[in-house]
């Protein structure tokens, strides 16, 4: 009787086991426990929880893809802002007007930086809901089930897809500043990436990866144009200013155990959205905030760039108040989620071929009421830290990329180490 009852105890302390080891993470970051499987399509049994690692905005449909690409597999290269012990990955048909099929996935890490070649062991299947196929309605998004892979800080990872049919205009983000690959047929788990011949500067389909991680605590997601986007920074480097915090969150010994989630697309701006001549502009901020921000997988702070686009490009926005009145909005949605809210000045661009100085003066009165902390929870001050003293209107000459209007490098930098990493933490909302 006692060996019996001892028996069945045992039995149960394995089920139990067993069901925390093949514990998926679910949308608010916990394991619900609900099975995805054997191996390594389990998520990892360890305390932890969900968070992004890696994003980048859906901004169009891709020119003259009306068949997508059928019978090719596609090759995102990504870079993590943080690891973890296991990851999922989000795909979106946002712009398609046919579903999308994707018949086989899989995620890897790179053998080296920008490579197609995955790292010896590490690649991985990715099912959707338990199947190897999973056809995405128009408009619509699908987040792969969690597969155990050991992701470090910083890394590249690969992240093929392979479409059997034709399926339609293709959701991308054009300005990806890192090469990724395409290759004829399905070469989803190839590992040597000899098939990969053909190079892309954009990235397709995919739009996040999560980790699961016990060390990270959260995210800061990023809202901004073309700066955020990183679109003058070197190809391939890392080096947007989004990295360089990633880079300051890692390392700092006080910093705020987050990642960083990038959400720039060129030409963005507040309060107009991208029309048929300039598709690649995408939604307008107020009209993305929900898709690209408080969506994001564990965010615990936002940072807003943006505002500069309203003046610069037609219509140019020439009253200060409607785009403060824009930030506003913005600031209301994300506290409407409990989250901080830091807000960047406008940067200089005096030299650039949209300067004048009656759009000049209207950023200056922008920046004056973000300066005055009625808006935002924090400011970083991105035009202190990149103006030039001497000729104020203009990017400093070390942090101008050559078209007076974006950083370069050393620019980006400046801009990461301008934030107060203590300002993404605690503190009440701005008074609005």
């Amino acid at each position: 009787m006692g060996y019996a009852l001892l028996a069945g105890l045992a039995a149960i302390v394995v089920l139990v086991s067993t069901a925390v080891f093949i514990g998926v993470g679910s949308d608010d970051g916990s394991l619900d426990g609900t099975s995805q499987g054997t191996g390594d399509s389990a998520a990892p049994a360890s305390s932890g929880a969900w968070v992004g690692s890696w994003s980048a905005s859906a901004v169009a449909a891709e020119p003259d893809t009306r068949e997508g690409f059928a019978k090719m597999s596609i090759r995102n290269v990504v870079h993590t802002s943080v690891g973890g012990t296991g990851a999922r990955i989000t795909l979106s048909n946002l712009y398609g007007t046919k579903p999308l099929t994707i018949s086989h996935a899989t995620l890897a890490l790179a053998a080296a930086p920008s490579n197609p070649t995955a790292a010896t062991g590490t690649m991985r299947p990715l099912t959707f809901g338990n199947s190897r196929k999973v056809t995405i309605p128009p408009g619509r998004t699908a987040t792969s089930d969690a597969v155990r892979i050991n992701v470090p800080h910083a890394a590249d990872l690969l992240v093929t897809t392979y479409s059997p049919t034709p399926s339609g205009p293709v959701t991308y983000h054009p300005y990806a500043r890192q090469t990724s690959y395409v290759a004829q047929g399905d070469k989803t788990d190839e590992t040597s990436g000899t098939a990969f011949t053909e190079q892309s500067p954009y990235w397709r389909y995919l739009t996040g990866v999560d980790v699961w991680s016990n060390e990270t605590h959260g995210a800061v997601a990023v809202l901004g144009d073309s700066i955020t986007d990183g679109i003058t920074s070197s190809p391939g480097a890392n080096r947007r200013w989004t990295d360089f915090l990633a880079e300051r969150m890692r390392t700092e010994r006080d910093a705020p155990r987050y990642s960083v989630l990038n959400g720039g697309i060129s030409g963005n701006r507040v309060l107009v959205n991208g029309s048929r001549f300039s598709p690649n502009n995408g939604p307008s901020g107020l009209s993305r905030m929900q898709r690209d921000v408080l969506s994001s997988t564990g965010v615990k702070a936002v940072v807003i760039e943006m505002g500069l686009n309203d003046i610069i490009k037609p219509p140019r926005q020439r009253d200060a108040d409607k785009i403060v009145d824009g930030l506003r909005q913005l600031v209301k949605a994300a506290h409407a989620r409990g989250l901080r809210v830091v807000g960047g000045t406008l940067t200089p661009f005096g030299g650039h071929r949209g300067y004048r100085p009656q759009l000049d003066a209207t950023r200056q009165q922008v920046n004056e009421q973000i300066r005055s902390e009625k808006i935002f929870d924090a400011v970083v001050d991105f035009d202190a830290a990149l103006r030039d003293p001497a000729n104020p209107n203009r990017l400093r000459p070390a942090y101008d990329s050559g078209d007076h209007l974006h950083p370069s490098d050393n620019g980006y930098r400046a801009m990461a180490e301008a934030l107060d990493l203590k300002a993404l933490k605690g503190g009440s909302p701005a008074k609005t």
